[in-house]
C-alpha cells in the first residue's frame, strides 16, 4: 500500500508523524476507452478551444476563475505559491467530540492513516486508545490535493482511519426535497411496518455488501473477449401493491424462514435431551 500524503497529526502540544493511505479500491470499478463507431479505434480526449477550435498543448492552458459572466481573473502557479498553510504539511486538530454530533451526510472519502517510523508508532497507538476508550473522534483540517479539508479521525481495528468532511454548507436542507408531505401514519400500518422492521432486524455483517452490477457487467466483458453468446440479465420491477397488503405479507415471508429455523433448533434440543435417555437404555441392555 502506498503511502499519499506525509505529515503531522497535531493537537495541542502532542505531533505524530503519520501517513495517509487510500482506503477505497478503486480496481473494483470498471472503466471503459472510447472507441471510434466504424474502426473501432481509440479516441482520444481533444484539447480544443471551444470558441476558435484550435487544439491546444498542455502548456498552452491556464486557470481562470469567472467572477462574472465571460468574465476571468488569470491564476497562475506562482498565485498559487503564496498560499502557505499550515495544514498542508499538519493535521491540525480542532477538538475532539462525540461522533453522534457528526451528521452521516457530511462524511465522504475515507483514508486509513498509519505511523510513520518506530518512534511515531507509541504515540500513535496511544491517541488511537485514547479515541477507543474515551469514546472521541478527532475533528480537524488538512490540505489534500490543493484543498484545504475539514477531517475526521476514528479508532479502527488497532490504527486509525481519516474521514474527509463536507462543509457543513455544502449540505442541502432536507426541506429542499420536493413532495416531502408531514403525514401521520396510521396506526394499524405503523403497527404492521414496526413487525415487518422487528422481523428484518439483524447485524450489518449479515447481509450482502456485493456490487451485482458490477459482476454482471464483468461477466459480459468476458463473454465479449471470449467470444461467447452474450446472456441478458433482466431483474422484474416490483409492482406498486396496496401498503397494507404489501406489509402483511412481508411479514408473512419474514416469518417463514424464522419458524423454519425455531423448528429445526427444537428439533435439536429435543435430540440433545434424549441423548442420554437413549445411553441409559443402552448400557442397562
Amino acid at each position: 500500500m502506498r503511502a499519499i500524503w506525509k505529515g503531522h497529526i497535531q493537537f495541542s502540544l502532542v505531533t505524530i508523524p503519520v501517513r495517509i493511505y487510500n482506503a477505497i479500491d478503486t480496481g473494483q470499478t470498471i472503466s471503459f476507452n472510447l472507441l471510434s463507431k466504424e474502426g473501432h479505434n481509440p479516441v482520444s480526449y481533444e484539447k480544443k478551444d471551444k470558441v476558435t477550435g484550435q487544439t491546444l498543448k498542455t502548456e498552452d492552458i491556464i486557470k481562470g476563475y469567472q467572477y462574472e459572466p465571460g468574465q476571468y481573473v488569470i491564476i497562475d502557479q506562482e498565485d498559487f505559491d503564496k498560499v502557505k498553510l499550515k495544514s498542508e504539511k499538519v493535521i491540525e486538530i480542532e477538538g475532539f467530540v462525540d461522533s453522534s454530533e457528526v451528521h452521516p451526510t457530511l462524511y465522504e472519502t475515507p483514508y486509513y492513516i498509519g505511523p510513520d517510523g518506530d518512534v511515531a508508532a507509541k504515540t500513535y497507538g496511544l491517541l488511537s486508545q485514547t479515541l477507543k476508550e474515551t469514546g472521541r473522534i478527532a475533528v480537524g483540517k488538512v490540505v489534500l490535493r490543493d484543498r484545504e479539508t475539514p477531517v475526521l479521525l476514528s479508532p479502527m481495528d488497532g490504527g486509525m482511519v481519516m474521514y474527509r468532511l463536507r462543509f457543513p454548507n455544502e449540505v442541502r436542507s432536507m426541506r429542499e426535497v420536493p413532495q416531502l408531505l408531514e403525514v401521520k401514519a396510521d396506526k394499524e400500518q405503523l403497527k404492521l411496518a414496526k413487525t415487518l422492521v422487528d422481523s428484518m432486524t439483524t447485524k450489518f455483517a449479515n447481509i450482502e455488501m456485493k456490487d451485482h452490477y458490477y459482476e454482471a457487467l464483468k461477466n459480459i466483458i468476458d463473454a465479449k473477449v471470449a467470444g461467447k453468446e452474450i446472456v441478458t440479465l433482466t431483474e422484474e420491477i416490483p409492482k406498486v401493491v396496496d401498503i397494507m397488503t404489501a406489509l402483511k405479507a412481508s411479514i408473512d415471508a419474514a416469518k417463514k424462514p424464522m419458524e423454519k429455523a425455531k423448528g429445526e433448533t427444537a428439533k435439536k434440543a429435543k435430540a440433545e435431551k434424549e441423548k442420554p435417555a437413549k445411553t441409559a437404555k443402552r448400557k442397562a441392555s
